[in-house]
């Protein structure tokens, strides 16, 4: 995918993210996550609009983010937050049923999918999502579910300021958006690769020419036909499996392969999103 592509997709998204926030949770006063929650509840209590909060409260943020988490994801975070807020701008804020329990649903699930995209674009809608990005690259957590302990103080502060009955469906809302996130970004997932192949050289060499992963090779024999064959074993995010895929499809099509989720990595395994050595 290269960049024009990524940032069309990004820009759709963080359009919908935009719908999302003025078509189903703000008529409700139901309150996004983290910044943008806090963007929102802003937005609700003075007369300045809740996109332009979000773009005051994501400066420092986006600050720290770019010195951890380097200039190209920034810029597209920057992308993102500055597209969301536009749009949120020019949406009306309009309510698409009177149901705040439907609308909390329908835009968690709404809002949940296009920050997905948008994060798993090497991008984010800022605030809460470039801290939950920082953490989840020294431990392997759940992103969604990070986001969703982040958030909650949100759910206390709008049950102050609003309605604990609102407090809970913004909570039943940050429940639904994380539970969706962590269904397209799914990053913190590590699968065991084994790889039994008689090309197990030229294999070998792709892989590590594309791949930052460390490979262990061991000598095989096929038990009924006797041949001699080589066994590759590597430890892959859900992420590198679609390009693990065509490369070993390319030049062994009749490799056996064998691929498990695994519960725990220990030792040293690269964490952050930069796992291609070339741009597919």
């Amino acid at each position: 995918m290269n960049k024009w592509t990524r940032l069309v997709i990004i820009f759709i998204a963080s359009i919908v993210v935009g719908f999302a926030f003025n078509m189903f949770l703000l008529p409700h006063e139901v309150i996004a996550g983290g910044v943008t929650g806090i963007a929102m509840i802003l937005g609700l209590a003075t007369p300045v609009n809740t996109g332009i909060w979000m773009i005051l409260l994501n400066i420092p943020i986006l600050v720290v983010g770019w010195m951890k988490l380097g200039k190209m994801f920034i810029a597209n975070s920057i992308f993102s937050v500055a597209v969301t807020s536009i749009a949120m701008i020019y949406i009306p804020v309009a309510k698409v049923t009177e149901d705040a329990l439907l609308s909390s649903v329908f835009g968690g699930v709404i809002a949940g999918a296009a920050i997905g995209i948008i994060i798993r674009n090497y991008s984010s809608t800022g605030g809460l999502d470039v801290i939950s990005l920082l953490l989840t690259q020294k431990r392997d957590i759940p992103l969604g579910g990070l986001m969703i302990a982040l958030n909650s103080i949100v759910v206390f502060i709008s049950g102050f300021i609003f309605s604990w009955e609102l407090a809970m469906y913004t909570m039943a809302s940050i429940y639904i958006t994380g539970l969706v996130i962590d269904r397209i970004h799914t990053r913190h997932i590590k699968l065991s690769l084994m790889v039994v192949t008689n090309k197990g050289e030229e294999v070998k060499k792709e892989l590590l020419n594309n791949l930052y992963r460390g490979i262990t090779v061991v000598d095989g024999e096929g038990a009924y036909s006797a041949a001699k064959v080589k066994v590759l074993y590597s430890v892959i995010t859900r992420y590198e499996l679609a390009f693990v895929r065509p490369l070993i499809k390319a030049i062994d099509p009749n490799a056996f392969v064998s691929i498990s989720e695994t519960m725990e990595v220990m030792g040293n395994f690269r964490k952050d999103d930069n796992f291609m050595k070339k741009p597919m």
